[in-house]
Parts: C-alpha cells; structure tokens; sequence
C-alpha cells in the first residue's frame, strides 16, 4: 500500500520534514553545493534546475543561498504543497516539460509510483535533463540496512537498485554519488568516473 497524491497533505510534511526529518535544511545546501560543484568539475553550466517532488521547497532554499543565478522550478504532485511553496501542480508519471534544465533533481519520489507509472517517470525525467539528474530513491536494501523506519515514509515501493538501474540506463549513466549523466550529454568522462 502507497500513498495516494491526497495524502501529502499538511500532517505529512508535518511529520516527515518537521518531526521525524531526514535531511534539514544544513544538510540540503551541502548536498546542492556538492551537486552543482560536480557539475562545474564536469564543464557543465548549470543555469536552470527543475526539483521534481518538490515538497517544503529546500532545494529551492539552497539555490538561493549559495546559487542565486540559477533559474528555479519545483514542481509536486501535492496540492497542498503547491498551494503553500509555490510549485507547479504535476505528477512526473504523466508530465513532461516542454524544455529541458540543466540540472534535475528527484528526492524520494519514483518509490510512491507503481510499476505502471515508473517507466514513464523515467522517461519524464529524461526529457527534463539537458545534462545532470541528482536522483534519491530508497531500495530493499537500503530498507533493511540504511533507512530510519521513524523518519521515512515505509509505505512506498520497495524494489532493487538493479530494478531502477535498468529503467535509468536508457536514458543516463550513473557518474556516482546519486548523480546521473545524460546519454545525449556530450560530457567526456574517464572510464572510471563511470560506474
């Protein structure tokens, strides 16, 4: 059993952002500084970013922080979030942008999709990054060695990494750290950068 789009409501983001949070907002701008000096060391010029389940709007925070050239959408498939943080009311499953960004980022999303909706959020994805796609989705694995059950939403898809390496490397190539290089990019890499 998953959660519906319903039920991201107020009491959700209460308690997984507020109460039992995972990732405050400390540990947000070092994860987009990380991201966006990767892409530097890679010659990639991030201008614009598209946050895929936006949420509280942390993201966005950081960006504005630490990068506040770099042109901001966020979207959530919440209207509750939408309505409070200001993002676009979509569900990646079923949307696709008409221009790609040079950076997506995917928080713990794609595990709420079932396995009718997966491959066309990949797909999504794929056409909304130019060059870097900065994805979390929790596994199996990481279920039974990584994950806090008090601060994580469990009722989710549990699937294997080998499951989502499949429908990703259609589209990308993993570059390490949750980063996702873009098969169309024309981003030389050295064998070993590749994983």
């Amino acid at each position: 059993m998953t959660n519906s789009a319903a039920s991201f409501d107020a009491s959700y983001y209460e308690h997984f952002y507020t109460d039992a949070q995972v990732h405050d907002q400390q540990r947000i701008d070092g994860l987009v500084n990380g991201i966006v000096g990767f892409a530097t060391w890679l010659s990639i010029d991030v201008k614009s970013v598209l946050d895929v389940g936006a949420g509280m709007g942390a993201i966005r925070t950081a960006l504005q922080r630490h990068h506040p050239t770099i042109r901001y959408r966020g979207t959530d498939i919440s209207k509750h979030a939408c309505k409070t943080y200001g993002h676009l009311h979509v569900d990646i499953a079923n949307w696709k942008p008409k221009r790609a960004y040079d950076l997506t980022v995917c928080l713990s999303v794609l595990q709420y999709l079932d396995d009718q909706q997966i491959g066309n959020a990949i797909d999504n994805l794929a056409a909304a990054t130019r060059s870097l796609l900065y994805l979390e989705i929790p596994t199996r694995w990481d279920r039974d060695n990584v994950i806090n059950p008090d601060a994580t939403d469990m009722f989710v898809h549990w699937r294997t990494g080998r499951f989502y390496h499949r429908l990703l490397t259609q589209h990308f190539q993993q570059v390490g750290a949750g980063l996702w290089l873009r098969n169309t990019s024309a981003i030389p890499l050295f064998e070993l950068e590749r994983l």
